[in-house]
């Protein structure tokens, strides 16, 4: 376990490899939250997706530097909406702080959450799709429709692979068409035609980390829709 001191040498050893990054994509460091980076883009939604790819090509740089069980490797997830927002300064007389006051920011940040649920790096939202000048120019793919924390409706989110090691990136490249089809599949809950597209997918890609996770949440289904089907023979 690290010291008081050692966490804090640790976040500004990352944090200090991440500023310049932001800051060549024309980004502005709203605030450091423990060791998340809140960052703003007002050139467009090119900027933004840019830097989080450059962050993590960084994070791999830096993580060859950390091989011994005292400095592991390190994750971290980006998340990324794009909307319009207030900034301004909030407090009374004896304190006064910059804020942002956004539900675009609150959704950025319920994306970057869903990092950890499917075991990524960098997820986009469909408003940030839209405003890239040229998607195609991106590895990036559509993994559904999601509903977050404090949103009604769902929200369709995206997967920027960039940065994903050769070998990753090409097998999602090439699973693409498969891996939408068995969303699609997935959407009409035909949990057994999804699963085998996402078996497919993994066979082709074993580290496809998001198609593992929509095969389990298969298998969870048709798992639970065979005990429906014993339910109402017995009732029968």
């Amino acid at each position: 376990m690290m010291t008081s001191e050692e966490n804090f040498t640790f976040i500004n050893s990352y944090l200090s490899r991440m500023e310049p990054i932001i800051i060549e994509n024309k980004g502005f460091i709203d605030k450091y939250v423990g060791d998340g980076i809140m960052t703003l883009f007002g050139g467009g939604a090119d900027d933004a997706v840019k830097a989080g790819i450059a962050m993590l090509h960084q994070l791999r740089d830096y993580n060859k530097t950390r091989t011994t069980p005292e400095r592991m490797p390190i994750k971290i997830g980006v998340g990324i909406n794009t909307g319009s927002l207030m900034l301004g300064t909030v407090g009374g007389k004896n304190r006064m702080d910059g804020t942002v006051i956004s539900d675009a920011v609150n959704l950025a940040a319920r994306i970057e959450s869903l990092t950890k649920v499917y075991q990524v790096s960098l997820l986009i939202s469909h408003n940030t799709f839209l405003q890239l000048q040229n998607p195609d120019a991106y590895a990036i793919r559509n993994i559904g429709k999601v509903r977050v924390k404090g949103k009604s409706e769902l929200v369709t989110v995206y997967e920027v692979f960039d940065a994903d090691i050769s070998e990753v990136k090409e097998g999602k490249l090439a699973t693409l068409e498969m891996f939408a089809e068995g969303l699609s599949f997935y959407n009409v809950s035909s949990f057994a035609q999804a699963k085998q597209l996402f078996e497919e997918c993994l066979r082709v890609c074993s580290e496809d980390a998001i198609a593992r996770v929509y095969l389990q949440w298969c298998q969870e289904q048709i798992v639970s829709q065979d005990r429906l089907m014993d339910l109402d023979s017995e009732l029968a």
